[in-house]
């Protein structure tokens, strides 16, 4: 229990400072580490995201790293898609799951790489959209990452990030706040649609949060203090290395 809850601290300080939920990462390390079913490393994972990206949230909302009606829009449709889509994730064979997410992973890691490629112009044009507009994408983004969320157990951090910095024009350290009020009703949408399944441990969950909780907290701190370039880079790191963890 102390390995457990000491390693899901280490996360969460990663979690909190990138503004990623780390669901994905966590249901790596659970599945491949701790030895706990695809399945249910999933609900569990996403169940401890909606508890760890509301104290992740509000300590960015403290640092003014949020854009709070972009956040709310988002999240709320992410619930929607999270909601439908995990009932589907229920269904699916263990292996197959276990690959999908690892290419997801990987796939949202490549993603936010080509996006940091192309981005300062592409920002300036986006931030001068209409406000219906940025609500319609913001809609969308979230019903999108919702339904990635909730099929394959992960909180679509990296999704949503590329979203708000690509498409709404959102600066990092905003997007990276941003993106933990959106996964709390998304990853807690999810998880209901797990735990209904069958799919959710509430001792392993108590452990799983007791670590990311904390570690969220004092990781958000770092977003406002560290260089850009260290968050850059580890948006892109962390999901990539869990899709590594479960293809090992």
């Amino acid at each position: 229990m102390i390995e457990l809850i000491a390693t899901m601290f280490a996360i969460g300080l990663v979690v909190g400072f990138i503004g990623a939920g780390g669901s994905g990462f966590i249901l790596s390390v659970l599945t491949t580490v701790f030895g706990f079913s695809i399945h249910l490393a999933s609900g569990t994972a996403l169940a401890a995201m909606a508890f760890t990206t509301s104290v992740g949230a509000l300590s960015h909302l403290r640092e003014r790293n949020v854009a709070p009606s972009i956040g709310l829009i988002m999240g709320a449709l992410g619930a929607v898609g999270a909601l439908l889509t995990s009932r589907l994730a229920a269904h699916l064979p263990a292996a197959e799951l276990r690959v999908l997410t690892a290419v997801i992973l990987f796939v949202a890691a490549v993603l936010l790489w080509v996006r940091l490629v192309l981005t300062q112009r592409l920002r300036e044009r986006r931030q001068s959209q209409p406000r219906w507009r940025r609500a319609v994408y913001s809609a969308l983004i979230g019903l999108g990452a919702g339904g990635i969320s909730g099929l394959f157990g992960i909180g679509a951090a990296p999704f949503i990030q590329l979203g708000l910095l690509t498409v709404l024009g959102v600066p990092e350290r905003q997007a990276a706040g941003t993106t933990m009020l959106v996964i709390i009703p998304t990853a807690l949408a999810g998880a209901i649609g797990y735990a209904r399944a069958g799919f959710l441990d509430f001792r392993l969950l108590a452990e799983v949060v007791a670590g990311t909780a904390v570690g969220s907290y004092l990781g958000a701190k770092l977003t406002q203090r560290l260089p850009r370039r260290y968050l850059r880079a580890a948006m892109i790191i962390v999901p990539a290395i869990g899709g590594g963890i479960l293809l090992s």
